[in-house]
């Protein structure tokens, strides 16, 4: 393993989807626990949560950084779904809601079979423009991030919700603690971090991939990578497929085979990140109190 800058190579393939003169820009300090970054491109600007703080903040390259939104219900993980509309996960309020073109917000899921959902985390949404979302346990644990409670749920899920009918399906029932998840660039393949060696480190650290049958239905899951340091959360595809995730010491990045590529190094313990930018070369990170930028030689995934 060779050594350059902020980066960890383990793979010469690495080298170049990495722009080794580019810094670690770090945007924004003094957050309790930045996560779920969201890049809306025609606004140029960058939403995220600081969780604990029970606030979105906005950061724009002209503007700097600003409230969006407080309190924010203690919100998790967002996206857009195809209309351009900001989808979020709710710790507070155990929900899943989109922010309509006019500000007024809907709720789209919170509950299943009629118990109230955990504490939905993250999020994304599919060409088709279905709503994937984990629903662990972390939101109700204490009162840090949400509000104490005792699960409802008698599993942690991961779901599919159709906005059209909103029918909910739980997709997947065997997870400890599902955290983020990112389709690939075909959205073919569905990939999942678990995350419950946060509290227990017998359990796991890794991220799982799924295969989509019929684009609704998984199947075929297994384990796709290991993290060596800290826990999965957040995780991203770029264009060629490879998996981006968050971990204690950066950003770890795997190829399409679950194979370690390299690291950028992070001062903080990252949480979550987005790809963004007018070329989507930019990766935007959420890390504990601060939010840092890198760029790429390589963008993110776009949904077909």
């Amino acid at each position: 393993m060779a050594e350059a800058s902020i980066y960890e190579i383990h793979d010469p393939r690495f080298r170049q989807m990495i722009v080794t003169s580019a810094g670690l820009d770090e945007l924004h300090s003094g957050c309790r626990w930045a996560e779920g970054p969201v890049w809306f491109n025609d606004a140029n600007q960058l939403l995220w949560s600081d969780i604990p703080n029970q606030r979105m903040l906005r950061w724009t390259p002209e503007s700097g950084v600003s409230v969006y939104r407080q309190p924010s219900n203690f919100a998790n993980g967002h996206t857009r779904d195809r209309q351009g509309r900001l989808v979020s996960c709710e710790h507070g309020t155990r929900r899943v809601t989109r922010t309509e073109i006019d500000g007024s917000i809907t709720v789209l899921a919170d509950s299943f079979e009629g118990r109230r959902l955990n504490s939905p985390n993250d999020v994304v949404v599919k060409s088709d423009g279905t709503i994937w979302f984990t629903d662990p346990t972390y939101g109700i644990m204490s009162d840090y991030e949400g509000y104490r409670a005792e699960p409802e749920q008698p599993t942690r899920n991961v779901y599919r919700l159709d906005p059209a009918s909103a029918a909910l399906t739980a997709v997947a029932m065997d997870f400890n603690q599902p955290n983020g998840l990112a389709f690939s660039p075909d959205e073919t393949i569905l990939y999942v971090a678990d995350s419950a060696a946060s509290h227990d480190d017998s359990l796991p650290r890794h991220v799982r991939a799924f295969d989509l049958v019929d684009g609704e239905r998984l199947a075929n899951g297994r384990v796709f990578c290991l993290i060596d340091n800290g826990i999965p959360d957040g995780i991203r595809t770029d264009m060629n497929g490879n998996l981006w995730s968050s971990a204690g010491d950066g950003v770890h990045c795997f190829d399409p085979a679950g194979r370690l590529l390299g690291k950028i190094r992070v001062p903080q313990t990252v949480a979550n990140l987005t790809f963004g930018g007018p070329k989507r070369n930019r990766l935007f990170i959420t890390a504990t109190a601060s939010v840092y930028a890198v760029y790429l030689a390589i963008s993110g995934a776009q949904r077909p």
